[in-house]
């Protein structure tokens, strides 16, 4: 019989297989960590240059496939949909007594949402999530996403909201093919009128102007924002829209959005699309050079066989039936007070 090992024998009896397993560990530690650094450097992505998003299919394959967002609306082609009701917000007005969060995660300017804040007019009930902006550089005329016969806005808005009459939680909803809905809210500028509800969240810019700046607790920097009336951020009439079916602007560019897109734009001020233009960064705190956080929008994606719908009849001309109407009767008012002022005129000469 083997006799049991003693003094240092026994020491290194113990420890050998200890010092296999920590060889071992280390051994897989180093053929997984490249494969891990690799999944990291890849789900980097950018609007311009090498991860541009000419580049978003190769490492995200859905921004590749034929159903994506945002899309150029061609008011000849849409269908008018009469089944289509207005969108009603729900808790817009009163979102609580929970504050809004911002920030800045160097791709856009997003701010946090409470579920309380629901939609209905779609074909199930939606909670919001949150908020963000695409917008453009200080001159330029592009900023939005969606476009309408070609012609862009200096910036859109967009809110998120999943399907909370039959997922959970959004981390449920948005892998599914129902899952998500997005309000599409172009912002249009109106001179030196200031949109008071927008200065709710450009105040606050210079205070997330950095991205990718951690706290103690490892998250983003943010800041808290008292909750204020966030239906005077959407326009005025909610019941001329665009519907689509298409996917998330950004990856991994989802395919599970049900998208409406409002006709009517919202104003903001000169002055307050130069705050977005010019107040936050796409780099970190102390990273040189530092840049702008601008021109964050995809371009418009192929609408392959999709169908744009509305919910308001669209004439040849692309204008709605009540812009028509609108029109037809400013002429005629416009020939009877020409003809009005004629015959007065013929009258004195007499």
């Amino acid at each position: 019989m083997e006799k049991p090992p003693r003094g240092k024998g026994i020491l290194i009896h113990l420890l050998l297989p200890f010092c296999c397993s920590k060889m071992l560990l280390a051994i897989i530690f180093l053929q997984i960590s490249p494969q891990a650094l690799a999944v990291s450097s890849e789900s980097h992505w950018t609007y311009e240059g090498s991860h541009g998003q000419e580049h978003w299919p190769d490492t995200f394959p859905d921004c590749g496939w034929k159903a994506q967002s945002p899309v150029d609306i061609q008011m000849g082609s849409v269908q008018y949909d009469p089944s289509l009701p207005p969108i009603e917000p729900e808790g817009y007005w009163n979102p609580g007594s929970g504050d809004f969060t911002l920030i800045n995660n160097g791709h856009t300017v997003q701010m946090s949402l409470p579920p309380s804040m629901r939609l209905h007019g779609l074909p199930s009930d939606f909670s919001a999530v949150q908020l963000h902006f695409h917008w453009g550089g200080k001159g330029h005329s592009k900023g939005s996403e969606h476009k309408v016969d070609g012609k862009s806005f200096p910036a859109e808005l967009h809110v998120v909201h999943f399907n909370s009459e039959k997922y959970r939680n959004v981390s449920v909803a948005k892998h599914q093919p129902d899952g998500l809905a997005v309000l599409g809210i172009f912002l249009e500028q109106a001179g030196d009128v200031a949109n008071p509800a927008y200065d709710h969240i450009l105040d606050h810019l210079d205070k997330i102007q950095y991205a990718g700046e951690l706290s103690q607790s490892g998250h983003f920097q943010e800041i808290t924002i008292a909750p204020f009336n966030v239906r005077n951020l959407l326009p005025a009439h909610l019941g001329h829209y665009f519907r689509y079916n298409g996917s998330l602007t950004t990856p991994p560019c989802s395919q599970n959005v049900l998208w409406t897109v409002f006709h009517q734009p919202a104003h903001i001020s000169v002055a307050q699309l130069e705050t977005l233009q010019k107040s936050v960064y796409c780099t970190e705190a102390g990273e040189h050079p530092a840049e702008l956080l601008v021109d964050n929008f995809r371009a418009p994606q192929p609408l392959n066989q999709r169908v744009v719908f509305s919910s308001f009849s669209v004439g040849p001309s692309g204008y709605s039936a009540g812009e028509i109407v609108a029109i037809i009767f400013g002429v005629i008012l416009g020939c009877l007070s020409f003809f009005l002022a004629g015959w007065m005129v013929a009258k004195r000469i007499r």
